[in-house]
């Protein structure tokens, strides 16, 4: 099928985060301004310098049946739960391919996967590891390498739903979720699928990445309050807290979805790409990167500053990121930042790293929908460098009238930039 640059629409949701199993119990969470960070319990955890995190609030053997979780990294897991969700809140009852009464239908060669994932399966290489050294040769399950590819999520996603399309894995750290959601944009507009199954997973919480995330001086070691350490805004801030699970979303071409009838959240208008060029881990200090990936996305999309409304910021909690980003948006946006309302929800989830982008993605989709952005929370002390709005205390609702519009910004180590843009469609 030749280019086309179609219409792309957001017809489906799912999620399963630290404050709650699926999408409706997440924004639940995220508009009550609950916290998702708890102590880690555990010998192995008691000699961190950082012991707290966000853990899912409904592990994945609680949902998946064992033998097929067995099989499955933990980010797999949460990418699989979260996919199923988002396929049947967009009206598919059935994988690619078979017609049901009920249920939508798209042929397999038109649909993709593309799931993200900053690290891959880590818990199970390292996991494996320490069978080996305990147990020996025999005892290494034969299910490790499928289950440690970082392409494990999107594939076994693509298995369940039948997805011939393409099936995909970008790797761009915390902005993998991101652009894997910037990544299925393309595949429709430019004609090779018409309706892809994209986001963002991740598992990391394991010894191992918190020592070396501490060791690196980007985590909080608010240890003894761990509902109150991610403060992105704050003066007190002192890095992010991990977190793990998934948010997917299913995208479709705007004609596909009509001609199925189907129910749709809003329009994706596209995404804005930079890299940084200038450090392997630290944020370039003046933006520089990030206001190239946002001119990028007004250039491309032909979006009208004016229109936005919202912004689900990066905002990890790090004193340099947080000041940073927003120096990049007043640069690019200039007075049109000051009609923006902030949300930095990893306040309350976490930071999932390459999961970050997807369910963050979902909170930007969902806040568009009701007209009702969500809070940002531990924001006692704001910075005195934050010139902008940010939303502290209770959700703000949205312009009640009319067509807005909201973006959602991911970076990585590596300095990658990807910001993504939506649009009500009501």
């Amino acid at each position: 099928m030749s280019p086309t640059n179609r219409t792309v629409v957001v017809t489906g949701i799912g999620a399963t985060t630290p404050l709650g199993g699926d999408s409706a119990s997440t924004w639940e969470g995220l508009l009550a301004g609950r916290s998702g960070v708890k102590p880690l319990e555990g010998e192995r955890f008691a000699e961190l310098p950082v012991r707290i995190a966000a853990r899912a609030a409904v592990d994945p053997s609680e949902v998946l049946p064992r033998p097929l979780a067995r099989k499955l990294d933990r980010s797999a897991q949460f990418a699989v739960i979260a996919a199923r969700e988002a396929w049947a809140d967009a009206g598919y009852t059935t994988p690619a391919g078979e017609e049901t009464e009920e249920g939508a239908f798209v042929a397999p060669e038109r649909l993709g996967t593309v799931i993200a994932s900053g690290i891959g399966g880590v818990t199970t290489l390292l996991d494996q590891y320490d069978v080996l050294k305990d147990k020996g040769v025999r005892r290494v399950s034969p299910h490790t390498v499928p289950m440690l590819m970082p392409n494990g999520p999107s594939a076994n996603v693509g298995l369940e739903v039948n997805a011939q399309a393409g099936v995909h894995t970008p790797v761009s750290a915390c902005a993998s979720g991101a652009e894997a959601i910037g990544y299925a944009v393309e595949m429709i507009r430019t004609g090779r699928a018409d309706v892809v199954v994209a986001g963002g997973t991740e598992a990391a919480i394991h010894p191992l990445p918190i020592a070396a995330f501490a060791n690196m001086m980007a985590m909080s070691k608010n240890n003894e309050n761990p509902e109150q350490a991610s403060r992105p805004y704050d003066k007190a801030r002192d890095g992010f807290v991990l977190g793990e699970g998934a948010g997917v979303v299913i995208l479709e071409s705007a004609e596909h979805a009509a001609a199925r009838g189907a129910r749709v959240y809003c329009e994706v208008l596209g995404q804005g790409l930079s890299a940084d060029s200038h450090h392997i881990a630290q944020p370039e200090p003046t933006g520089r990167g990030v206001a190239a990936a946002v001119q990028n996305l007004l250039d491309n999309t032909g979006l009208d500053p004016a229109e936005l409304v919202h912004l689900n910021a990066h905002a990890t909690s790090t004193p340099q990121g947080d000041t940073a980003e927003l120096k990049a948006l007043r640069k690019v946006l200039g007075d049109d930042l000051d009609h923006i309302a902030i949300s930095a929800t990893k306040s309350m989830t976490g930071h999932l790293l390459g999961g970050a982008g997807g369910i963050e993605t979902v909170a930007t989709v969902l806040a568009l929908y009701n007209r009702l952005a969500p809070p940002t929370i531990n924001v006692d002390d704001l910075d005195e460098d934050i010139d902008a709005d940010i939303i502290v205390g209770e959700p703000r609702k949205l312009p009640a009238d009319g067509p807005i519009s909201a973006i959602n910004n991911s970076f990585g180590f590596g300095g990658h930039n990807v910001t993504l843009a939506f649009r009500t469609v009501q």
